[in-house]
């Protein structure tokens, strides 16, 4: 049985930097995943260009039971001390939008300098091997796999969560946490499209691949960002970011025309533009399509300004900034790009990511109860538990 210092389960974005982290210290790491190739998940992150942090990251760009358990690791290992190892490499980036840092040329420059960094240092990272067996005795984790059995005194798990079952996602960090006496908070797909009930997804099938401009919003949270039609149900930044935030049979606001008060300007433009058609004013604010289809759902008529009463510019105002919709449900964890829920971060240590409950055991990135908003968060989250732990481990 071979024996090293550190095992880790998961060569996803958590586990390589956790690994070259604990090799750096002069640790003997082997990370194993049952994968064909590391990283899996950066590759084909942000269009296969990978949103790899974002610049403004903070506690409150997380949902987690314990909302403070992401601070102290977030302010040990910011998003610069990220930049500084992509500048080391030599890896051009460019800021997208609101702080998104992506790669100029490819996710495969993130995975290479990740795998560079385990090599560097002497980390082993062994593919294509499968779990079949965990336990521990006599201070030392015995691991069994396919390719033989390993033992060390520290084992990591940075196996994920759920999301993107073809790319390898499996349950098997809870598994191993329940296996040794932790709960798993309850889990669920995040930043992940609506699918809509099949009279509004038929009613708004012609709308499929229009994107606009919205505020989605719920009693809990709110973002302005572009929204999508699916031939499914609805997609975009603001809708992925809104249904980490949202349960099932609850209905979610659309402020389509954000920062315009759409009364106050119909209003006037019936003073100033008496002429003008109703559903010729829409057609100005939206593309064609979405204008026709709003004003035939809500039998909006055909009519001048003029002969329009404020009845009518009042339920035309609220429908266009304040939107309401019931989604069926989401894509699920096919398309979810985050698993929410996960590992009670009540039982582990904010400053280490060590168990309080078993020695020597840890938990890092996606596997814990911590998820970060669209835009780099998750990442960032990834290289600032994994760094915790390397620390520790």
């Amino acid at each position: 049985m071979s024996q090293v210092d550190v095992l880790i389960i998961g060569a996803g974005a958590a586990g390589l930097h956790c690994a070259a982290t604990a090799a750096a210290r002069g640790k003997s790491v082997l990370l194993l995943d049952h994968a064909k190739q590391a990283g899996k998940k950066i590759l084909i992150s942000g269009g296969g260009r990978c949103n790899f942090t974002n610049m403004y990251t903070s506690p409150e760009n997380f949902l987690s039971q314990n909302p403070h358990f992401c601070k102290s690791a977030l302010s040990r290992y910011t998003p610069w001390d990220f930049i500084a190892l992509v500048e080391k490499h030599g890896i051009a980036y460019h800021e997208k939008t609101l702080g998104q840092l992506f790669c100029d040329e490819s996710a495969k420059d993130i995975v290479r300098m990740l795998m560079a960094e385990c090599d560097t240092y002497g980390a082993r990272v062994q593919l294509r091997t499968e779990i079949l067996d965990v336990s521990y005795a006599n201070d030392q984790y015995q691991v069994k796999t396919s390719q033989g059995s390993y033992q060390a005194s520290k084992l990591v798990i940075a196996c994920g969560g759920l999301s993107m079952p073809k790319l390898g996602a499996t349950p098997l960090g809870y598994q191993l946490a329940e296996q040794f006496g932790h709960s798993v908070l309850p889990v669920r797909a995040g930043l992940v499209p609506f699918t809509l009930h099949d009279a509004d997804k038929e009613r708004y099938a012609e709308l499929s691949g229009l994107a606009v401009d919205v505020v989605a919003s719920n009693e809990r949270s709110s973002f302005k960002e572009a929204m999508l039609f699916t031939h499914r149900g609805l997609s975009g930044p603001s809708i992925l970011q809104i249904s980490s935030y949202w349960l099932p049979g609850e209905a979610v606001s659309l402020d389509l025309l954000p920062s315009t008060d759409v009364l106050a300007e119909l209003q006037q433009l019936r003073t100033d533009r008496p002429k003008l058609g109703l559903r010729t004013v829409l057609q100005q604010w939206f593309p064609k399509r979405l204008a026709l289809t709003l004003a035939d759902q809500h039998q909006w008529p055909d009519k001048n300004l003029a002969d329009c009463n404020n009845a009518l510019l009042t339920q035309v105002a609220e429908t266009l900034n304040s939107w309401q919709v019931k989604p069926n449900g989401t894509e699920g964890y096919r398309t979810a790009e985050v698993t929410l829920g996960g590992v009670n971060t009540d039982e582990v240590s904010s400053r280490t990511m060590a168990s309080n409950l078993q020695p020597g055991l840890f938990f890092i990135g996606e596997v814990l109860d911590v998820t970060g908003w669209l835009g780099g968060y998750n990442f960032q989250w990834a290289w600032a538990s994994a760094n915790a732990a390397g620390e520790s481990v």
